[in-house]
């Protein structure tokens, strides 16, 4: 068994070196027989390829398939940078769009400022509204004009349809406006076409009673109420808005004033109207007497009288 063993062994070792070397000489052939310029070779070869590498499909399927695989990666890779790019300027024109339109808006409410006709001895300023207090005990919105551009307590403000509030504080560079609403604020109103006076009282809702009408009966909803003037602290004749009636029965305004976009605000300048050194005064009686002072100087008159007599 051993010699039967180490036969094998001395014949294989030469085997392999015999395969070996036909196996280079058939490559060294195949590659002379390759670089002939020759018809008849260029036939020959044709055959060979076409005999050959149908049958090599199978194998080079796996590397077709990765090749396809990368094309569609790169692809889709392509395709996902340019969808990117196109929503990065779709939210560029959409931001550029709602830009226009706000200028769009601007622009229409100065032109609604241009086009509201004033008394021609009035003067106005526009101002923007900086702030807006909106509190259920306060309607007021603050502008950035003040003591400096000549602002004086009490002068109106108009948006670019009807009458908004007052003046009431003026800083050096700012002014707070009292908005008709605000539960402070009373009007003097005259309405047309019925000439009734009545009085327009805020109580921090979005349309105003009307109170201390003379005749109701010769008012109707959809009537023009505007300033009477009375008090001399609104010029006369400045739109309020119109009659409205509410469910339980109420005139009330409804506000010619868009009072949800506040953005700019004229100041009538009035230089007739009555000057108000305390803006209180325009919504609050004067205090009465009060003290032991007060009590005595009423029952010195009659004495006084009672002395010259």
């Amino acid at each position: 068994m051993a010699r039967h063993g180490s036969n094998s062994e001395d014949y294989a070792g030469p085997l392999k070196r015999l395969l070996l070397a036909v196996l280079v000489l058939c490559l060294l052939g195949l590659f002379v027989f390759w670089r002939i310029d020759s018809p008849r070779a260029e036939r020959f070869r044709a055959q060979i390829i076409d005999a050959v590498i149908p049958g090599f499909d199978w194998a080079m399927a796996p590397v077709t398939g990765i090749v396809t695989l990368l094309r569609d990666f790169q692809s889709y890779q392509r395709i996902h940078e340019q969808n990117q790019e196109l929503r990065r300027e779709l939210r560029q024109m959409t931001a550029w769009k709602e830009a226009a339109l706000q200028l769009e808006q601007e622009n229409a409410r100065l032109r609604d400022l241009n086009n509201v006709r004033l008394d021609p001895r009035l003067t106005y300023i526009t101002g923007v509204v900086l702030a807006d207090s909106g509190s259920p005990f306060r309607q007021s919105v603050l502008i950035n004009v003040g003591s400096r551009d000549g602002i004086v307590d009490g002068w109106a403000t108009m948006d670019g349809i009807g009458l908004v509030g007052r003046i009431s504080g003026v800083g050096a560079n700012t002014s707070r406006v009292i908005l008709l609403t605000d539960a402070t604020s009373r009007i003097p109103a005259v309405i047309q076409p019925s000439g009734q006076r009545a009085m327009v009282t805020g109580d921090n809702t979005a349309t105003p009673p009307i109170d201390f009408l003379e005749n109701p009966d010769l008012v109707k909803p959809g009537d023009r109420i505007v300033t009477s003037g009375d008090g001399e602290v609104f010029p006369p004749g400045l739109l309020i808005g119109q009659v409205a009636q509410d469910p339980g029965g109420r005139l009330r305004v409804r506000l010619a004033a868009d009072y949800e976009r506040l953005e700019f605000l004229r100041v009538l300048r009035d230089h007739g109207a009555r000057r108000v050194n305390a803006p209180s005064g325009l919504i609050l009686p004067a205090p009465l007497p009060e003290g032991p002072e007060a009590t005595a100087e009423e029952p010195a008159a009659p004495a006084d009288a009672g002395s010259n007599g």
